[in-house]
């Protein structure tokens, strides 16, 4: 089973006229590709998967695929819901546009027990048992943490569930997880902390910031991996402001802007309920963006 590790980023999703935007969706994740970027991760949170229609969201996932053939950057794609029926309907929807792996979001706004979370991916990961699956705790969105005994416990249960990308904040999970079972495969969630969690045994990140330096993302990663910690720590600290204004407001208002003031998307648009940041947010976004070589497409 093909696990995907390393540097993956969580892919904008480009609009125009109100419609998904194919043309500008896969030369951005050409550009990763010519980046380094082991794999894209369409329709998640930064992908406003929230609001993309099950035909979006399908479209995204085939366009990354066809993309990414004949390369060395994998898919990983979002696969998750509230409803554990319909995360088992994106699951098989992914395998079916033959994505490398799968991540699925904590069910959000029910408030599940532990074991019911068990039980949700339990069942997910089940009805596709060939495809790599990763865990994904967001707790900030989400309003539930999925425990490290029930991380250890799906992990020990469920064959194809080999990683989790951990988006708690929290450099104690990480070491827990890892201390408890140095196999899992833990991807960081939070820009910020990147490195130490890859210098704790991480095994790779899964980067907002990505979509703007892919090119500095995917060589900390390298270097991390490789032992080289001073180097991959010289990168993440010089990122640090950038990773910082990326989260000014919600995620992905403030990525998305920054892409249109790089000149990577044509047109700044959102699905309602979100936005496009203030505009004293999008002043701090373009200084900070002046400190950092931003590659074109």
């Amino acid at each position: 089973m093909n696990r995907v590790t390393g540097s993956t980023t969580a892919v904008i999703t480009p609009f125009k006229n109100g419609k998904l935007d194919e043309q500008t969706f896969a030369a951005l994740i050409k550009r990763q590709i010519n980046n380094g970027i082991n794999a894209v991760c369409p329709v998640g949170t930064t992908g406003e998967s929230a609001t993309l229609s099950y035909d979006e969201d399908r479209r995204c996932m085939e366009i990354a695929v066809e993309v990414c053939k004949g390369t060395a950057t994998k898919v990983l794609a979002g696969a998750g819901s509230n409803s554990t029926s319909e995360a088992i309907n994106a699951a098989k929807v992914a395998q079916e546009c033959g994505v490398d792996a799968i991540f699925s979001v904590a069910p959000y706004y029910v408030k599940p027990s532990q074991e019911g979370l068990y039980q949700h991916y339990k069942a997910i990961a089940e009805s596709v048992p060939d495809l790599p699956f990763m865990l994904y705790n967001v707790p900030g969105r989400t309003v539930v943490d999925i425990s490290a005994d029930t991380v250890i416990r799906l992990f020990d249960d469920v064959k194809n569930i080999y990683g989790i990308k951990e988006a708690t904040g929290s450099l104690e999970r990480t070491v827990e997880l890892l201390s408890r079972r140095p196999d899992l495969k833990v991807f960081s969630g939070d820009d910020a902390i990147d490195f130490p969690i890859l210098a704790n045994g991480g095994a790779g990140i899964t980067s907002v910031t990505a979509n703007l330096v892919p090119d500095l993302k995917s060589e900390l990663v390298r270097l991390a991996l490789s032992g080289d910690f001073a180097a991959a720590k010289a990168i993440n600290d010089k990122l640090f402001p950038l990773n910082k204004v990326m989260f000014c407001e919600a995620n992905p208002m403030p990525i998305k802007a920054a892409m249109y003031i790089a000149g990577l998307i044509d047109t700044l648009e959102y699905r309602l309920p979100l936005l496009a940041p203030s505009l004293e947010n999008m002043k701090r976004i373009e200084e900070v963006m002046k400190n950092y070589e931003i590659k074109g497409l």
